[in-house]
């Protein structure tokens, strides 16, 4: 099947939040903090503008709790007393005009008593710099299986690491935007956003209104990455706030610079590796320590960090394993979601470490990882059974096969005896994602999905779950067309509006089409039953039986429903982080090409081969583009996306100075799949993607170690970076 929404995006007639008429809008704009932690001591208001024609609101005009509905309520919607990072809202302003709304923002001061921030995760917070609990952890997971200590004590070796990953933006094509209005009772707002529920609770708890007087339309969004996950929630408040208000139509669009400064990013993480392992390179004990940065609120943060967690052993079989993490709160915007949700953080750590031990005892780190990769009837960290029937070093070969691993070794080292300045190496990462949310995450949700009979005979889509650029609408046409077997032109998938739709979840967590899918064939078979079709009919029987429906019951419509049931047999221990993380798990090799030039002390890639087993390929083309687009993201991560901090603030907030990969940076990707069908995906499918962003970086990393010898254990590799590790080998 072809992109159902390609040809609009393409010819430009696809109409984003910002594309609607603005005829009757106006324009929202927000006042934010200046300094990194403390208490508001008065707001002036400049000259140059007409206040009396402009909406202001503060926290005073919040009708119900100013607190932003996440895991925890400690966001305020906007700031009251105090301020706790630099770009917190302060204050909202609106205007009919756009440029007299910035021009009024920028005239506005807040001024601060400061207290003395903190600034630094890593470092243990002083009395005075304590904002959450006695310690300012934002949250904590634990991991227990077998005796650690024990098994490190009597290991033949035990090998250290430490190991650091930076923050990360999240450069979707377009921007944060929101609309709000009110339409008689009912306040609408419309924007680029990931879950639409997410934003309908948290209007509803904040602006204390009844969910039916809320309503919540995704517009066309132009990517996400989890960035327009827990954000949109925000400003969507604002947006609202606004229009009650001033009783108009208001928008709120982010400009680049705004979006890049105020909006929540990847978590910087250190990770600590003490590893035992026998002389045959097999691991006997893993302590892994887990620190990020969680900035200065909750937000998502207890859930990247227990993704994160459940990752950081690696795809290998260990017997006694402890991993401890921690999420610090510091005086920074607050870190959120990003694509991978902390398991690229750890993953990151591990395959770096994998590749120390290999280097440490003089063993290849292909035989090393062969040695210890899971095998079927053998158990996760978290005591997970894993028997799902898939070849782990089938995985493994075809990706040394497909990037002819042995002969680009041989050639390299060829290469780097005749090149004065040039040094090429190849690296590679073995790891694993586990689709759906952790442990009873899915079962907490309860996702509703519906499919509806048309009056023609053609069936829609009632689905929450969003289409922001990685083909939610294509595959959910297609899933459902071929449950019914009927052609993808007599399937319609419904605009999430939460006055239409019912709660299928958030879009996140790689669960759209494992997850959602396998709901919307559930709720195709419910249809047939509702309309009174047998279970085997299809195509004209299925639109016969649904039209004789209507006749039968005039003003009715026809409705099948599934609502989530775990799989069989599946158990999770929450307090204990024990049991069963994910219904399923898929599983990747990948391996980079890099070339260094030690002039310029720049790294690129100048190959890659990904292969992934993800169960049943639903759409190849669409597959392929997810990994290929996670591969960039996170060759961006590995080497160059830079985000640079003042007072825990990002300074270099522009695409002029964030450089994120060109077309020139891209290498030839070669993208491979194997496919062992999981029973309870929508046919056979698993998640697909989060786990391109696992697996680049460890690999670019290590091929860099191979080119020259260093060891970059610490990401974005940077020129800077780069000249600092092989000066400091030099010495």
């Amino acid at each position: 099947m072809r992109r159902f929404e390609g040809l609009s995006k393409l010819s430009g007639a696809e109409r984003y939040v910002d594309d609607h008429p603005a005829d009757d809008v106006w324009w929202g704009m927000t006042v934010r903090s200046p300094a990194p932690r403390g208490r508001i001591r008065r707001i002036t208001f400049g000259d140059g503008v007409d206040w009396s024609s402009i909406v202001v609101v503060d926290h005073r005009d919040i009708p119900g709790p100013n607190e932003v509905r996440f895991i925890e309520l400690d966001q305020p919607v906007l700031a009251a007393d105090e301020v706790r990072h630099v770009h917190e809202p302060v204050l909202l302003l609106a205007h009919p005009s756009r440029e007299v709304a910035r021009r009024a923002a920028a005239v506005v001061t807040v001024e601060i008593d400061e207290a003395e921030p903190a600034l630094e995760y890593r470092d243990h917070p002083r009395p005075e710099q304590i904002q959450h609990g006695p310690d300012n952890v934002l949250a904590s997971v634990r991991i227990d299986k077998g005796d650690v200590e024990s098994a490190l004590a009597s290991a033949a070796h035990v090998i250290e690491g430490v190991y650091e990953t930076g923050a990360q933006e999240h450069v979707y094509l377009e921007t944060n935007g929101m609309e709000a209005w009110l339409d008689g009772d009912v306040l609408t707002v419309h924007g680029s956003m990931q879950c639409p529920y997410y934003v309908l609770n948290a209007l509803v708890h904040a602006l204390d209104r009844d969910s039916s007087s809320v309503r919540v339309i995704q517009t066309p969004t132009g990517g996400g990455f989890g960035g327009k996950e827990d954000f949109p929630s925000i400003l969507a408040l604002h947006a609202a706030l606004l229009a009650l208000a001033s009783e108009r139509r208001v928008r709120m669009i982010y400009d680049r610079g705004e979006d890049m400064v105020a909006t929540t990013k990847r978590h910087p993480a250190r990770v600590r590796h003490r590893t035992g392992v026998d002389d045959a390179g097999r691991l006997v004990a893993q302590d892994i320590d887990v620190l990020m940065d969680g900035g200065a609120y909750v937000t998502l943060s207890p859930v990247v960090l227990s993704r994160g967690i459940i990752h950081a052993a690696g795809p290998y079989s260990c017997e006694h394993v402890r991993v401890v993490g921690r999420t610090m709160l510091t005086n920074a915007v607050p870190y959120g979601a990003f694509r991978g949700f902390g398991a690229p953080q750890t993953q990151f750590a591990c395959e770096r470490h994998m590749d120390v031990i290999a280097r440490r005892l003089g063993m290849d780190p292909v035989a090393l990882r062969r040695v210890n990769l899971i095998r079927n009837g053998q158990a996760t960290c978290t005591g997970q059974t894993i028997d799902d029937g898939v070849d782990r070093e089938d995985v493994l070969d075809t990706a040394l096969g497909q990037s002819r691993y042995e002969q680009k070794r041989r050639a390299h080292a060829t290469f780097n005896a005749s090149s004065r300045w040039l040094r090429r190496g190849i690296g590679l990462a073995t790891f694993y994602h586990g689709a759906g949310f952790t442990g009873s995450g899915e079962v907490t949700l309860k996702s509703v999905q519906r499919v509806v009979g048309l009056p023609d005979g053609r069936v829609q889509v009632l689905s929450a779950n969003t289409e922001i650029g990685q083909g939610t609408t294509t595959i959910l046409t297609q899933i459902a067309a071929a449950r019914l077997g009927v052609t993808e032109d007599r399937v319609i998938v419904a605009v999430p509006d939460t006055s239409r739709v019912p709660n299928s979840g958030p879009t996140v967590a790689s669960r759209t089409a494992m997850v959602v899918g396998r709901l919307v064939e559930r709720a195709c078979d419910d249809l047939r039953r509702c309309v009174g079709a047998d279970g085997t009919a299809d195509g004209s029987e299925v639109a016969a039986a649904i039209r004789e429906w209507y006749r039968a019951h005039p003003g009715e419509t026809p409705v099948g429903e599934a609502v989530y049931e775990p799989p069989p047999g599946v158990q999770w221990d929450e307090v204990n982080y024990r049991g069963d993380a994910y219904g399923a798990f898929a599983w990747a090799t990948y391996v980079a090409e890099v070339e260094v030039d030690l002039r310029t002390y720049t790294a690129r890639v100048i190959d890659f081969t990904a292969v992934q087993e993800i169960g049943t390929v639903l759409n190849e083309t669409l597959a392929r583009g997810q990994v290929a687009g996670g591969v960039v993201q996170a060759i961006g991560w590995a080497l160059t996306e830079e985000c640079i901090f003042e007072r825990g603030a990002m300074v270099n907030g522009q695409l002029t100075n964030y450089a994120i990969p060109t077309s020139d940076d891209v290498p030839p990707i070669r993208v491979a799949f194997l496919e062992h069908p999981y029973e309870h995906g929508a046919q056979g499918a698993k998640g697909i993607g989060e786990l391109s962003m696992d697996g680049p970086a460890p690999a670019i990393a290590n091929a860099i170690a191979d080119a020259i010898a260093v060891a970059p254990n610490v990401i974005p590799v940077t020129p800077e970076r780069l000249m600092e590790l092989v000066n400091r080998g030099a010495a």
